[in-house]
């Protein structure tokens, strides 16, 4: 009941986000995965790992209902998730070790019964010899029920070996099953731990790009997205499209700001002044968003997300009638466009 009383709250508070903005996959999922773990055997057998998983949820949700296009709700949902898959996981462990011990159990039955069958059967043939000594006329008999016997005993111990090899058997695969279940969830622990670790650093390394590229680039945010503004002239000589010495490690830095964010399109927008035709200064713009834009790719941001375009003398940011204006018009902007609503 506190499971579905937790659901429904969730639900309440996504029926009243709804009304602004959609959720994110990511939080549907972790949804999805405590709903699913809450509902199998981790409620009984890992409530220690269910609880923590709720509490990651709610965590997630609290930051969606805050703020509904924050990251942190990405990361949190992420961690819910593993929290709810973690549970599921050494439920999973704790019912495989019942299995074992219940087919030890039925095993010492099993061993139980064979022998008092052929105890029993003993009893009787000791029996039937006592009876048939009483006259020479059931010699006969008595030889054919020894023989019976015998036979009997025979059979019944071919049977036992075949049962004793079968739940030897059984026993093998258990515990071969339960080692492999440990391992996977030892593995998915490491590997819970290795994502959460890696993450940090990128998000630490992100972090120390962009207060460092701040130094030496316009941040800002507009209807297109974060939009990184870099001057031309610390990147290309006048009329040129090559990129000049020292410009890299400027590159470096925005390469290192998107680390974080490589799920994302980002596009590259060459800008020039007012001199010079419409021709050659669009053919320039964009020769030199090509070339900043292959060296992104070049270091590691995805090829496939990354577009090149020139815009010429068009949307200038300063009045091209002076020296200084031309200087900020002739510019990179490199623009890290919004994350598209699931």
């Amino acid at each position: 009941m506190k499971t579905i009383g937790f659901l429904i709250l969730v639900a309440s508070v996504a029926l009243v986000n709804g009304c602004a903005t959609t959720v994110p996959s990511e939080l549907t999922d972790a949804r999805h995965a405590y709903l699913q773990a809450s509902e199998g055997p981790a409620a009984q057998l890992a409530p220690a790992e269910l609880h923590k998983a709720k509490e990651a949820l709610a965590q997630a949700e609290a930051s969606f209902s805050d703020d509904s296009d924050s990251y942190n709700t990405l990361d949190l949902a992420y961690v819910a998730t593993r929290r709810a898959q973690m549970a599921e996981a050494k439920a999973s462990i704790a019912m495989e070790q019942s299995t074992s011990a219940h087919a030890e159990k039925n095993y010492e039955v099993i061993q139980g019964d064979l022998l008092a069958k052929s105890t029993q059967d003993l009893d009787r043939t000791a029996t039937a010899l006592a009876l048939s000594k009483n006259t020479e006329q059931d010699t006969a008999a008595r030889l054919s029920a020894e023989k019976a016997a015998r036979m009997a005993g025979e059979q019944r111990a071919v049977e036992q070996r075949e049962a004793a090899s079968a739940m030897t058997k059984d026993l093998d695969e258990t515990r071969t099953a339960l080692a492999a279940s440990q391992k996977s969830g030892q593995e998915k622990t490491e590997q819970l731990g290795a994502e959460q670790e890696a993450r940090r650093t990128a998000e630490k390394k992100a972090a120390d790009a962009q207060a460092e590229l701040t130094k030496l680039a316009a941040i800002t945010d507009d209807a297109r997205g974060t939009v990184i503004t870099l001057s031309g002239s610390v990147l290309f000589r006048s009329n040129e499209s090559s990129l000049m010495p020292g410009a890299e490690s400027r590159l470096d830095l925005v390469v290192d700001a998107l680390s974080g964010t490589t799920n994302r399109n980002v596009v590259v927008e060459g800008y020039t002044d007012s001199q010079g035709s419409d021709e050659y200064n669009y053919a320039l713009s964009r020769r030199r968003a090509e070339v900043v834009r292959d060296y992104l790719v070049h270091r590691g941001y995805p090829g496939a997300l990354v577009r090149a375009r020139g815009m010429g003398e068009g949307r200038p940011i300063a009045d091209n009638s002076t020296a200084e204006g031309r200087a900020n018009n002739r510019r990179v902007e490199i623009i890290l466009e919004r994350a598209a609503k699931q």
